[in-house]
């Protein structure tokens, strides 16, 4: 029982540090925003859902070097499923998502697209080489240059002087890098705890990577998500949600695959497949009133939990 006990202390001051963690985060993040004449979505879509990446990389960089890369690829594509469907899902139940034409028209295209090149490549050769992890490397600073490039012409074409509360810089920087810091304590010590716990009731190491440990490295996004969303910062809520996920195939994989070839196995290619299925759906469910409402983010919530008892049984 002292493991267990020990396990459940990691896992309560892990979700304490991700929900302050993420508060500061949000605050912080959405203040550079506006003092930028930068729309939220742009914030969301880089700075945010880079430091709620943290614990995915975290994970997928320590698999990758100590040549474990099966964990590297199912934590991503997890963490993927669970940002689409769960993060997003969550938030609308909270405040119904809307969405902007050019998101649909552009970014959340994008975030497809990353998937679809990963389950080619990963397909191709049944493995992703250093090759591969070059190339999804190259694609990722092009999405980095194309988020610059948009975040400018928002900014030049922001005339209308708006009031806001913004905080000084040096409080901001405190909140965006203590909360990041806080995001990746927090998100660690759910893993540990959960991976624990896991390991007390004997389930099997694959399984806990695609559930335990893809569900734990995602808190951060859920967490900040609906934080944002429960501040109005729905764009910003959305934007992390699709950032984190392109992210996570690009620079997360892109990393771990320059650091070590990974062997794909079909359960991957299957995920991967799920993923892009999923994607299209919430796509879908945006196009019809550009907006993803309560019944809408429940639905999702229920899909992913359709495809976690497939995952359990299969």
């Amino acid at each position: 029982m002292g493991n267990m006990g020990m396990a459940l202390l990691w896992l309560a001051a892990g979700f304490i540090l991700l929900i302050k963690g993420a508060d500061f985060f949000v605050d912080g993040s959405s203040s550079v925003a506006k003092m930028l004449r930068v729309p939220s979505i742009i914030i969301g879509l880089t700075i945010v859902a880079m430091g709620t990446s943290l614990p995915e990389c975290a994970v997928s960089i320590t698999a990758s070097l100590s040549n474990n890369n099966a964990l590297a690829v199912s934590n991503v594509v997890g963490s993927n499923i669970f940002n689409l469907m769960v993060v997003c899902g969550a938030c609308a139940v909270f405040t119904p998502l809307a969405i902007q034409k050019e998101t649909l028209k552009r970014e959340f295209p994008f975030s497809m697209l990353c998937a679809v090149v990963l389950l080619v490549t990963g397909y191709l050769g049944m493995a992703l080489d250093q090759k591969d992890g070059a190339a999804l490397l190259a694609l990722f600073v092009f999405y980095l240059l194309w988020m610059v490039f948009m975040a400018l012409r928002a900014r030049g074409s922001s005339s209308k002087e708006e009031e806001y509360e913004i905080l000084p810089v040096w409080k901001c920087l405190i909140f965006i890098v203590g909360g990041a810091v806080a995001i990746k304590i927090g998100g660690d010590l759910v893993v540990d705890g959960a991976v624990a716990i896991a390991t007390e009731l004997g389930l099997s190491q694959n399984l806990i990577g695609l559930t335990i440990v893809a569900l734990g490295t995602s808190l951060p996004e859920l967490v900040t998500s609906i934080v944002a969303a429960r501040k109005n910062e729905v764009d910003m809520a959305l934007g992390n949600a699709i950032g984190s996920n392109v992210f996570n195939i690009l620079f997360v994989l892109g990393i771990a695959a320059s650091i070590s070839p990974m062997t794909f196995i079909m359960e991957n290619v299957i995920d991967i497949v799920v993923l892009i299925g999923m994607s299209l759906i919430v796509w879908a469910m945006g196009w019809t009133k550009r907006t993803i409402s309560r019944a809408e983010g429940l639905i999702m919530v229920v899909m992913y939990g359709i495809y976690l008892a497939y995952i359990c049984v299969r």
